[in-house]
């Protein structure tokens, strides 16, 4: 068994049952990546026209990398709906459906945004590890997730697996991510890292390697030399309370419980103005049915354009409505900034994120990065908004 093959069954063993699958569609998208001749050739096919409502601000350049950069915006409305000749039904596989970055999908569903596209689309609740294989298979079209290190290493092995769209990055004021317990004559600006043990509800390979190992630079440590435990979501919080880890990454809303508290610290989240997830299609929206692809992403972005263009929690009546929508507390909903939507993909981002993942050892040794031409894919929403690069 080959080193990246081994790679492959660590860090998602589900892969195996559908790698003979894959042998037919990997790289066969007209979007699979510019090291594809054939994929080149089909992309010159599909003309980019300008969109009404999408201008020059309807697209940054993705190496602009800066925390005050202000996202990708059209005019409410837009971009129009350019419904399918044949309505097409579309299963979306997301991790929950209660977490406020999944509100533009709840959104876009319940306003009717996808049915304008000619789109019959499903949120259906699949873990990232069981989504991927069917994902890559085609019986799920896309996965609201992020590019973890369980994805790379199934790109890898096979899958044809795009990360086509970002989801958001914190707000301003946003303490979402590592907190430490302050040992005797520690300060905030003062905490060694080191040996530390760490709570967190995913363990290694998740996307918050690549701040967390930022984070813990500045204080004298590095994801190599902290001390992993994973812990139930309802376990994090209590488990940096009592002392069972001194250090956790705290999520919204749950930050707010000990801010402010004497004994502890923030340390750093996740960078400003990058977004770490969003939507990844399989072979169903980048081959099969491109058209339809386009279309997701065109009432995806048109409902940030419409709903969630700037600080939306201003809205006291819309907070209501997604506090209903999400299932969640009004109150909680309200206790934190509001997210920062944002459907492009920053470069470079994937290349961090894999830096990560080796340094945390779960990449395969013998694995090199993946370029980016292989894990991701600005073609689409690009399309989406009529901008030509």
């Amino acid at each position: 068994m080959s080193g990246r093959l081994r790679g492959c069954v660590r860090a998602l063993p589900v892969a195996l049952a559908v790698t003979a699958l894959l042998s037919s569609t990997a790289c066969s998208s007209p979007y699979a990546g510019d090291d594809d001749a054939g994929a080149r050739s089909e992309a010159a096919t599909r003309a980019v026209r300008p969109v009404e409502g999408c201008g020059t601000t309807s697209w940054t350049d993705p190496a602009d990398l800066s925390a005050g950069r202000t996202p990708a915006r059209c005019q409410p409305g837009a971009p129009p709906p350019s419904p399918l000749s044949e309505r097409r039904r579309l299963t979306l596989a997301t991790g929950t459906l209660s977490a406020e970055y999944v509100a533009p999908l709840q959104v876009a569903l319940d306003k009717g945004e996808f049915a304008r596209e000619g789109l019959d689309v499903t949120l259906k609740v699949l873990p990232t590890p069981d989504a991927l294989p069917l994902l890559a298979k085609g019986d799920v079209d896309a996965l609201w997730a992020a590019p973890e290190a369980a994805v790379m290493n199934g790109v890898r092995g096979g899958f044809d697996i795009r990360w086509v769209a970002g989801n958001f990055s914190p707000g301003p004021g946003s303490k979402s991510g590592l907190w430490v317990r302050l040992k005797d004559g520690e300060s905030a600006a003062d905490v060694t890292m080191s040996g530390r043990r760490l709570g967190t509800m995913i363990g290694k390979g998740s996307v918050i390697a690549y701040p967390m190992e930022k984070a813990l630079q500045r204080h004298g440590g590095d994801l190599a030399r902290i001390q992993y435990q994973q812990l139930g979501s309802a376990d994090v919080l209590t488990a940096l309370q009592n002392g069972g880890v001194d250090s956790a990454w705290l999520l919204d809303p749950v930050w707010r419980r000990v801010e402010g508290e004497p004994g502890y610290a923030f340390l750093g989240g996740q960078p400003p103005g990058e977004p770490l997830g969003g939507l990844l299609y399989g072979p169903s929206l980048l081959a099969d049915d491109v058209d339809a692809g386009v279309a997701l992403l065109r009432a995806y972005i048109r409902t940030v354009n419409t709903y969630f263009a700037a600080d939306y929690k201003t809205d006291a009546g819309f907070v209501g409505y997604l506090a209903k929508l999400l299932k969640i507390d009004e109150a909680i909903l309200e206790s934190t900034p509001s997210l920062r939507m944002d459907w492009e993909i920053r470069a470079g981002t994937t290349d961090r994120l894999q830096a990560a993942y080796e340094a945390q050892g779960v990449t395969a040794e013998s694995a090199s990065p993946l370029p980016e031409s292989r894990t991701v894919n600005r073609r689409l929403y690009e399309e989406a908004v009529g901008h030509a690069p």
